[in-house]
């Protein structure tokens, strides 16, 4: 995906296919608000910092995320 140069990939999500699967990256040079960044298959990004996708992954091991997604 471009755009991603320099950034430092931590994670994939899905990677069973070739249709450019949203990933987390880590941005190195970015001020601390910024440093996290979340890509999805359309090209769009989010960045935040490091404090902001702690909180997302701890409400997400707590179960708080799990409504929604409604399979």
């Amino acid at each position: 995906m471009s755009g991603t140069e320099g950034l430092e990939q931590v994670a994939t999500f899905c990677g069973k296919c070739n249709c450019g699967c949203p990933q987390l990256f880590v941005d190195p040079s970015a001020t601390a608000d910024r440093r996290v960044v979340l890509t999805d298959d359309f090209g769009q990004r989010v960045q935040m910092s490091a404090d902001q996708f702690s909180s997302l992954v701890e409400d997400a091991k707590a179960g708080r995320l799990d409504g929604v997604i409604t399979a």
